[in-house]
């Protein structure tokens, strides 16, 4: 991707913070390959650009920030649509999101569930609108992250919590998510892009250096668990050809309960 023509994400930078939209509300901002592309190439940019300090990660609207990978067109086409390197960059952007030497906020607007809600676990921050709704989906629709998805967020709230949404599927709200220190803030949805701005424009009057330590250092003490990363991503990948993985997204397409009973 040599240029920035971008379909599914926006990028903006004002006052020296970057702000990278997802921008497919008709799909509740989930990603298919194309949006992963783009997102690792507005990561990069921003990575590379003097005149940004901080980074936002948001969603278009208000009804999500990201539902996750976009299980029709998976159902649909039988994977996640074609892609720059021929492979679906997921842990790459995972990885993007923790290495890049900046800040990295998340303006939660909405949902945030499946692959989304672990995009907004591995931001450094997240301020969040009061209607936000947090979740796991994996295991309905016949997809995992058993790397940072979650052993990361066991991390941030606590091996009960984190196996209580991997294991349960059930949504939180916004409150719930600040008592378990899931997100740091919670805004009314009219004010979140401000609050997030705010944040950043206040990040970015800091010395650049302190902070790309300091990122690094928070990093360190977890970063053994991309080696777990690297296996979940090629586990699923073989698992994604199962008949198993196809029934969860076909239900997920088809509006209907899966039964994965053929499969125990």
């Amino acid at each position: 991707m040599t240029t920035v023509e971008y379909t599914d994400i926006r990028y903006a930078v004002a006052d020296r913070v970057a702000t990278i939209t997802i921008d497919r509300p008709d799909r509740m901002n989930s990603f298919r390959g194309r949006t992963v592309d783009e997102l690792i190439h507005a990561f990069k940019t921003a990575w590379a650009a003097r005149d940004v300090a901080v980074v936002i990660l948001t969603g278009a609207g208000e009804r999500a920030f990201c539902a996750g990978g976009d299980v029709k067109e998976r159902a649909e086409t039988g994977s996640y649509g074609p892609t720059e390197w021929g492979t679906f960059e997921i842990e790459r952007l995972h990885r993007m999101i923790r290495d890049i030497p900046k800040p990295v906020i998340a303006a939660v607007n909405g949902v945030a569930v499946g692959g989304g809600h672990v995009l907004h676990v591995l931001c450094d921050l997240t301020i969040a609108a009061n209607h936000a709704r947090f979740g796991q989906s994996g295991p309905r629709v016949g997809s995992f992250d058993a790397g940072f998805g979650s052993a990361y967020l066991a991390r941030v709230v606590g091996e009960k919590r984190a196996r209580q949404l991997w294991f349960l599927l059930e949504l939180i709200d916004a409150d719930t998510a600040l008592s378990w220190g899931l997100v740091n803030k919670i805004v009314p949805g009219d004010e979140l892009a401000d609050a997030a701005m705010a944040w950043g424009r206040q990040i970015a009057s800091y010395s650049p250096t302190a902070l790309r330590f300091l990122k690094h250092s928070f990093n360190a003490d977890s970063d053994h668990l991309a080696g777990l990363s690297h296996l979940a991503f090629d586990g699923l990948e073989l698992f994604s050809h199962t008949d198993e993985a196809a029934e969860g997204a076909a239900a997920f397409a088809e509006k209907r309960l899966p039964d994965f009973d053929p499969y125990r």
